[in-house]
């Protein structure tokens, strides 16, 4: 039976980063050693790596000023290395669900927090508006999409501050506006490969603008210096993510994978939308996460719930049970979920309704 992989990460791969990596890890590029053996200071994993790098850029259109970084601690570090090296006197958070509110409490380390709205109220079922960002702040920090609560900022917002944004989930699913901001960072276990790295795009402009010492290896100055290669990086990851970034240039870029995201997501929240079984988690559509789709059973119809995972299971989907602070179900539909997986939900969903 094929398998429909939703995971919300680790999640699903393309098929030919799979591939690629599986068959470089046997004999990378036909040199006769392992991708897992090779130095990082070698020949073959610098060229890995600068592709890598170039390859982020020219997909993101990235302008010049920037410096793309690989590093390891995921997400969850940046979340103490953003403020270490951003944050003089105060920073201000929108806090849209339980990453952002991680990231404020190690922000709250090294200075004056200012969380400028948030979504906790309905239990980050929806991104807050009409809110104003500090002029005196030292940077704005949002979470573009939160894979928990099934929201997303879809749009680039205008800072009067720079702008920092926790992209882990939704990076490389549509086009961006980097010169909006000042830093962008996440995981890569959803859009780019497997777990072990962090991203980092960063305006190289930003830093020293104050006093601090910083250890080595948390400061951005070091990693930009070094390219990524200060110390031994996660050669694989990296490796990887190069492969899924070709992908997506064979697609057709940002532009032809939004297209596609925007297709599946709306086939989705359709039958979510028609089904008497079944009711949104996040009523504003504008809200809605193109990347995370959470719904919960109809109150009238909640003692389906595990019957309905379970029949959705023997129809080969993996992964849809919902975060047990949401409950229900999360279908996770990432740039390499294919449109026949998406179709294959909604059709059992269908069939489910149909009997009962």
């Amino acid at each position: 039976m094929k398998k429909h992989n939703f995971n919300a990460g680790p999640s699903i791969l393309p098929e030919f980063t799979i591939k690629s990596t599986a068959e470089n890890i046997l004999n990378l590029n036909g040199i006769g050693l392992s991708l897992m053996e090779i130095s990082h200071r070698s020949k073959e994993y610098t060229a890995i790596n600068d592709e890598a790098q170039a390859m982020m850029k020219e997909l993101l259109e990235i302008p010049s000023g920037y410096s793309v970084l690989f590093l390891q601690g995921g997400a969850s570090l940046q979340f103490c290395m953003v403020p270490f090296n951003l944050l003089n006197k105060k920073a201000a958070y929108l806090e849209t669900g339980s990453w952002a509110k991680k990231a404020i409490k190690e922000a709250k380390f090294f200075g004056q927090v200012d969380v400028v709205a948030s979504s906790a109220d309905k239990n980050y079922s929806y991104i807050p508006k009409g809110f104003s960002i500090p002029k005196d702040a030292d940077y704005f920090h949002i979470t573009t999409n939160n894979t928990i609560y099934g929201t997303e900022i879809r749009k680039d917002i205008d800072s009067p501050v720079p702008l920092v944004a926790d992209a882990s989930s939704d990076i490389l699913s549509r086009p961006m506006d980097v010169s909006k901001y000042a830093l962008i960072y996440g995981g890569v276990q959803k859009n780019l490969g497997p777990s072990g790295v962090a991203f980092v795009i960063i305006k190289d402009d930003i830093l020293g603008k104050f006093e601090r010492q910083i250890p080595t290896m948390l400061n951005y100055k070091t990693h930009i210096d070094d390219k990524s290669l200060f110390n031994t990086p996660a050669c694989i990851t990296v490796f990887a993510c190069l492969q899924t970034m070709k992908w997506l240039k064979q697609l057709g870029g940002l532009k032809a994978m939004q297209k596609i995201n925007t297709e599946k997501a709306k086939l989705l929240y359709d039958e979510i939308d028609r089904n008497k079984l079944f009711i949104p988690t996040v009523q504003e559509e504008e809200d809605r996460s193109v990347m995370n789709v959470t719904f919960v059973m109809n109150e009238n119809y909640k003692e389906l719930e595990s019957q309905f995972l379970e029949f959705a299971t023997s129809k080969g989907m993996v992964g849809i049970k919902g975060h047990r602070s949401v409950g229900g179900f999360r279908a996770s539909i990432y740039n390499a979920l294919p449109k026949e997986s998406v179709q294959a939900l909604v059709d059992t969903m269908k069939e489910f309704e149909s009997k009962n």
